[in-house]
């Protein structure tokens, strides 16, 4: 596995392409591409990987990833079992800077515009407020025809230019180029310890599997996610812990602990504090009041 150099299937004839998925689970390989991609997802839920940044996803989620930028949305394992039948689905909209569309957003009166492009450079997530608006204005998009379709992507991009407080999940100065090498390790290290997060992964291990030695592989693993390896797996382990609070999957807080692989509920709270900024029992009764339950 690799981080994928992937194509989207376009016509010499688009300058936006529009793709609906309807599919058992996402692509499952960290992959880039090198125009820029505005991803709405309608179903389905997962881990989002983006340059050196993760966290969960769910339907209603829209975002923004920039060109070259290496991501992957990596569907729950239950979404892999055909016995459950579960699909995803999601719309996206491709488009490149560099092409005659990134002349015409570098007109004087989309100035707006080509800045908010700009800043789109890594990774940014709609704010829940504004998504029913960007996600209406997408599915005009993706209706419209020809001349039409530009139009209806203009006006997208000039509501996105409009918002306030975007979510950024990395920044145009945090990721690193990438090598075929490089991509083939991180996809690896990433697919094990997703895989493996519930169990416990020595450093021997996980360090065997980008075939470095244990030294070696702390130093790789920080100069390329700016994070050590057991700060990637805790948060990994804590956002399974969110989601299995909010669904309600769990007998008590240290039983959740031990099924996301934490040895114990105190390490347990300890780290979800850090990560979140809040105990386990505050975060879920945030969550249910936000909810209304």
């Amino acid at each position: 596995m690799k981080v994928v150099q992937f194509t989207i299937p376009v016509s010499g004839q688009q300058s936006v392409i529009v793709q609906e998925d309807i599919l058992p689970h996402f692509y499952p390989h960290l992959h880039r591409h090198k125009e820029t991609q505005i991803t709405w997802i309608q179903e389905g839920e997962g881990t989002l990987l983006a340059g050196d940044y993760m966290q969960r996803f769910e339907p209603g989620n829209v975002f923004v990833f920039g060109a070259n930028l290496p991501h992957l949305f990596k569907s729950d394992p239950i979404y892999f079992d055909k016995r459950r039948r579960k699909k995803v689905k999601s719309v996206t909209l491709f488009f490149d800077t560099e092409s005659a569309l990134g002349m015409l957003l570098r007109l004087p009166e989309l100035k707006s515009v080509n800045k908010f492009i700009h800043s789109a450079a890594g990774a940014l997530q709609v704010p829940e407020r504004y998504c029913q608006e960007v996600e209406s204005a997408m599915m005009q998009v993706k209706q419209k025809k020809e001349a039409l379709r530009l139009a209806a992507f203009l006006q997208l991009l000039q509501l996105m230019s409009s918002i306030k407080q975007w979510k950024v999940l990395t920044s145009i100065h945090v990721p690193q180029p990438i090598t075929e090498t490089e991509g083939l390790r991180m996809n690896d290290i990433y697919q094990y310890t997703m895989e493996h997060y519930t169990e416990n992964i020595p450093l021997s291990t996980i360090s065997s599997i980008a075939h470095l030695t244990p030294q070696a592989f702390c130093r790789y693993f920080k100069k390329h996610t700016r994070k050590t390896y057991i700060s990637f797996l805790n948060e990994i382990r804590i956002n399974e812990a969110c989601k299995k609070m909010t669904q309600g999957d769990f007998d008590s807080y240290s039983s959740i602990a031990y099924q996301v692989g934490f040895n114990n509920a105190v390490t347990f709270n300890r780290v979800f504090k850090k990560a979140i900024g809040c105990s386990p029992r505050e975060y879920l009764r945030e969550y249910n009041e936000k909810a209304g339950n």
